[in-house]
């Protein structure tokens, strides 16, 4: 089922500062990069609790970005404190805040824990938080009302381009990959006797499954993106040592079939080519079929 989101541009710029809404939710964002926040904090969202997220760059390239996550009682007071600080230098703002009914110290107090949690388990980004904190205790039914609340931060935040939330990984439980013929996906194994590899397109991204093998140096044809992402794979222990090879602790999530071939290959490749699947029909050769 589909959902309606709203985004008005405060300023009428495509650049500019940026209010969105989803039909019948209770919650609203407040979007601005860093040098128009002063034009709009009058806004009224400003003296409400709520959530937020600031966006900088990363100090290692190997992430797209850093991330710091808080909450406030009064979001504006906040606010002036971290532009007044030289140690949070960051470029873009999001926070979110209730349009009825005032969100309480512990409800904010939980929703900043959950989204901590969740950008350190996504892998994706660099955290500047210095430690997640802990979960506040709540009911049953203000805990039911904050997940609803942090589902729809999730849909709104990679719309706004805070991307931190979107995992490097998926669980095993959410996409079963093996060779059988009773397979929803179709499964790709690397085209190479020297290592084992298998991989699986899902609607998420293209899959490589845990315990598959990679090479444990790159070629000097890798480019720099690459070199940042194998380097990233291995920080966030995605991909761990073994010997003479590296092996994927974890199912990691990857963009295109290429990006996944390389990381494995240790080189530049053509991963059109390189994945083929139980029948020795090339990840082209698939794609082809299906769309003819």
């Amino acid at each position: 089922m589909g959902k309606k989101l709203t985004v008005f541009m405060i300023d009428g710029t495509a650049y500019g500062p940026r209010l969105s809404e989803i039909g019948n939710w209770v919650g609203k964002a407040i979007y601005s990069p860093r040098a128009s926040i002063n034009k709009i904090m009058h806004r009224s969202e400003f003296d409400n609790p709520g959530i937020y997220c600031l966006k900088g760059d990363p100090t290692d390239e190997a992430f797209g970005e850093k991330i710091y996550i808080g909450e406030a009682e009064n979001i504006k007071v906040r606010l002036k404190q971290h532009l007044s600080d030289p140690n949070k230098d960051f470029k873009e703002l999001i926070f979110f805040v209730s349009k009825d009914e005032l969100l309480t110290k512990t409800q904010i107090r939980y929703l900043e824990s959950r989204l901590v949690q969740l950008a350190i388990e996504a892998k994706t980004a660099q955290i500047d938080n210095g430690n997640s904190p802990s979960l506040p205790t709540l009911h049953e039914a203000d805990i039911s009302d904050m997940e609803y609340f942090l589902e729809q931060i999730k849909l709104i935040l990679p719309v706004m381009g805070f991307n931190f939330l979107i995992s490097s990984t998926v669980s095993g439980k959410e996409y079963k990959i093996s060779s059988t013929e009773t397979d929803i996906h179709e499964t790709y194994f690397i085209k190479t006797k020297t290592f084992k590899a298998t991989m699986i397109e899902t609607d998420q991204g293209y899959i490589v499954a845990k315990g598959s093998e990679a090479k444990k140096t790159l070629s000097n044809s890798c480019t720099e993106t690459y070199r940042n992402m194998r380097r990233k794979l291995i920080e966030t222990k995605i991909m761990i040592e073994d010997g003479d090879r590296l092996i994927f602790a974890e199912d990691a999530v990857f963009n295109s079939p290429s990006a996944a071939s390389n990381m494995i290959l240790g080189r530049n490749s053509n991963g059109f080519s390189e994945w083929v699947n139980k029948s020795g029909l090339t990840f082209k050769e698939i794609q082809e079929k299906i769309n003819n």
